[in-house]
């Protein structure tokens, strides 16, 4: 594996053009909040396959809530069924390849549907939540609670929206710049053992804002089997991005 370097800078421009994907997103009202946690506790929750990226010594574990678009080729257009609150719980990792990507310990969604889906074809661990994005001056609340499947979770978070971020950290580019993400790859059953696809989003660069959080209570780091973390989140706040996803990869 060929590891980059610690704080190496990623760029902000995504990696390739994606000309025709297959499936089109939109993220708006979106949230990222971080916790600094010891790289073996979020090494511990991953597959062996993965290792655990880190920034200047910590891995990092982010709690991002959003309201999410979907549109996918091929399939109508249904606005029930592909609107809707979400909430991720990720972490940062080096793939197989060598590649710089997201793995999610979670994603609490607000339709029943796009769970089915999302569980069945990128064997992600979707969640059916309740959810619902608050917007009021400049904060924003989300809150949500799972439904299904165990174990249950819940969080409720309030930010106040500051500032624009002209130029973001090399922190900050490291929980942003992300361009990858793997997935368990669809596998006979039994599974012999785990295969990784990879999937490539396309966005471009992120208007961010300061934000601050007000309040905060969550029990999706618990389900997720981390540990409290031992330092207060850091947040940043953007209005949104369009995404496009190319089609999946298998990691040999």
């Amino acid at each position: 594996m060929t590891k980059p370097g610690v704080g190496e800078r990623l760029s902000l421009e995504a990696p390739v053009r994606i000309d025709r994907p297959t499936m089109l997103q939109r993220w708006t009202q979106l949230s990222f909040v971080h916790w600094a946690y010891e790289p073996a506790a979020v090494q511990a929750v991953l597959p062996h396959e993965l290792e655990v990226d880190t920034f200047d010594g910590a891995a990092w574990v982010g709690l991002i809530p959003f309201r999410l678009a979907i549109r996918r080729r091929g399939v109508p257009h249904i606005p029930w069924l592909s609107r809707f609150a979400e909430t991720n719980l990720r972490t940062y990792v080096i793939g197989p390849d060598g590649r710089r990507g997201i793995w999610f310990l979670s994603l609490d969604a607000a339709r029943l549907g796009a769970v089915a889906v999302a569980r069945t074809s990128y064997r992600l661990p979707y969640m059916w939540a309740d959810a619902t994005i608050r917007a009021r001056g400049d904060t924003i609340r989300y809150r949500g609670a799972r439904r299904w499947p165990s174990p249950r979770a819940e969080y409720d978070l309030t930010l106040r929206i500051g500032a624009a971020l002209e130029r973001p950290s090399d922190l900050e580019r490291f929980w942003t710049a992300r361009w990858h993400l793997f997935s368990p790859a669809p596998q006979p059953l039994p599974p012999r053992r785990l295969e990784l696809d990879v999937t490539t989003v396309a966005h471009p660069r992120w208007p961010l804002h300061r934000a601050a959080v007000i309040a905060l209570e969550e029990s999706l780091l618990h389900a997720a089997d981390l540990p409290a973390p031992g330092c207060e989140p850091i947040a940043l706040f953007s209005p949104g991005v369009a995404t496009r996803f190319a089609t999946r990869e298998r990691l040999g």
